[in-house]
């Protein structure tokens, strides 16, 4: 019988990836990739052939670590039909010993977003950007904390099927409550827009970018995620402690976790030259 994918067959992917608890995020990458691989098929019959010619499409297109993703994704929905012969290996990727420097944000940066967006009146985004850095909590996560949450300093976040405790500092549940109580939110979530929802990830992103001028950080270094590997190198840097760090940042690999401390190039120099090996 000829293989040929229908959106039918996508459609019951995406109901199983429903059933499996995977987050909303993971559910529309996922299809969003295997609906780019059906364009590419074209009504074709598939076999390895045809998979192994996307595969070095992706790699003309896309950076590694993107191309491995759709892979992935696309590995498993052909597990899922029983395809399983079409599955192909995902690019090999040597690790990174130091991280671009010019993409890093350093504290002093972020001390500095902070302000620039108290300057502008944007309280609501002070308190994001303090938020995640302070707890190193995934801006998807941000609607986990609420009034009762923080009122009793604990926030139980679940994400990717994982649950995990993420504890709020004494400082920062001041600020949360006071800002909850003088924009009326008795209850529920916090981090609200005027009409009373959630904040999107893309607002958060678009207004964090709007201060990078008057903070004067570049527009590289500032989106949510990398407040949470200044949480990781911050947190890293004082216990040293990886297995730890893990569980609270919700990775379930350590290799996950490793990425978000590499150090710089430039602290990556100035450790080689305090070995002093040149004579």
């Amino acid at each position: 019988m000829d293989r040929i994918i229908s959106i039918q067959m996508i459609e019951s992917f995406k109901n199983n990836l429903v059933e499996e608890e995977k987050s909303k995020c993971t559910v529309e990458k996922y299809i969003r990739d295997i609906r780019y691989f059906y364009r590419f098929a074209c009504g074709r019959v598939i076999d390895r052939d045809i998979v192994l010619e996307y595969k070095s499409e992706l790699r003309k297109s896309y950076a590694v670590a993107s191309a491995n993703s759709m892979l992935a994704a696309l590995n498993a929905f052909f597990h899922y039909v029983g395809y399983l012969d079409c599955c192909v290996k995902l690019f090999k990727i040597q690790r990174k010993v130091c991280s671009p420097e010019e993409l890093e944000l350093t504290r002093d940066e972020y001390l500095r977003l902070v302000k620039a967006a108290m300057d502008n009146g944007n309280e609501r985004l002070s308190l994001i950007l303090q938020t995640i850095c302070s707890t190193g909590i995934r801006v998807s996560e941000l609607k986990y904390i609420t009034v009762e949450s923080v009122s009793k300093g604990t926030v139980n976040v679940s994400c990717k099927g994982k649950n995990r405790m993420i504890f709020i500092v004494k400082q920062l549940k001041q600020l949360l409550l006071k800002y909850a109580k003088k924009r009326g939110i008795a209850e529920g979530e916090i981090f609200l827009t005027k009409n009373g929802n959630s904040i999107s990830r893309s607002s958060i992103w678009r207004e964090m970018k709007a201060i990078c001028a008057k903070a004067k950080v570049s527009e590289k270094k500032v989106f949510p995620h990398n407040l949470r590997h200044l949480f990781a190198r911050t947190f890293y840097k004082m216990e040293k402690d990886i297995a730890k760090l893990a569980d609270i940042l919700g990775h379930s690999n350590v290799n996950t976790t490793m990425i978000y401390i590499i150090s710089t190039g430039a602290e990556h120099r100035r450790m080689m030259e305090r070995m002093r090996m040149i004579v």
